[in-house]
């Protein structure tokens, strides 16, 4: 990863959190992007010199469009970026309400939308690449019962990478499927769960589990910073449009 400029958005917290640190630590030259300022800060000072802290909402056009002229100028140009920026809530299809829908698609898809058409000059430049995460829950296996929203955006963002694609062939559109990961610690566990209701989960937990949703196994999250980084070394040139790094799954 050496030389390579990377930008992470979502970088505060979880699994954005650790590619960004990891990457870093494996040689690349990166800018963590996310709301939360001070997380950001700390996890560049653990990142390592020269690593970059941008407040960017995600859901804001002007910030999106600040942060990453900040990052391009800061790090010289931009090669590769990471789309790490989710939220998802629990709550049954039923009970959901139009805002919960609405902030779901404006984080998971219109957010990924923003920093890519930011993003886009620069990419064009470099003949870069752009990975955004998405879920087994939309890829790999049926929907879980309880997550609708995220599951349903997590399916729109599939489709906004192969739209870019299409518009856009030049650059390389990456859908990254994520399986369960244990994160770090600290701030590097995922708060993807925080705002749960713990009863509803506890319910759901053994139904995720008998149909095979939820496996007993736990990627460590350095084998997803590798593959990661193996990844962004591609290339727009040579980047798979999907490319899946999950946990063994029963057949």
């Amino acid at each position: 990863m050496k030389g390579r400029r990377v930008v992470v958005v979502g970088a505060s917290t979880g699994l954005g959190r650790c590619l960004g640190i990891g990457l870093a630590r494996q040689g690349a030259e990166v800018a963590l992007l996310a709301r939360t300022e001070e997380k950001l800060v700390e996890a560049a000072k653990e990142a390592g010199p020269g690593t970059l802290a941008i407040r960017c909402d995600a859901t804001d056009e002007a910030s999106c469009r600040s942060a990453i002229e900040e990052a391009a100028s800061g790090l010289g140009g931009i090669d590769a970026i990471v789309y790490s920026a989710a939220v998802g809530e629990l709550r049954r299809i039923e009970e959901l309400d139009a805002e919960t829908w609405h902030r779901a698609f404006d984080t998971n898809v219109v957010g990924a939308w923003r920093v890519t058409a930011a993003a886009l000059p620069h990419l064009v430049a470099t003949k870069g690449m752009i990975a955004y995460m998405t879920s087994v829950s939309a890829s790999v296996t049926s929907p879980w019962p309880g997550l609708a929203s995220y599951t349903v955006t997590k399916a729109a963002l599939d489709k906004l990478v192969e739209a870019w694609r299409a518009e856009h062939p030049e650059i390389g559109f990456t859908r990254l499927i994520v399986g369960e990961c244990g994160g770090g610690e600290g701030d590097g566990q995922s708060h993807f769960a925080s705002s749960w209701d713990t009863d509803l989960a506890v319910e759901l937990f053994p139904v995720w589990t008998s149909r095979g949703l939820l496996t007993d196994k736990l990627m460590d999250v350095e084998h997803l910073v590798d593959g990661v980084a193996g990844l962004l070394q591609l290339g727009a040139t040579a980047a798979a449009p999907t490319v899946a790094i999950t946990p063994r799954r029963p057949l």
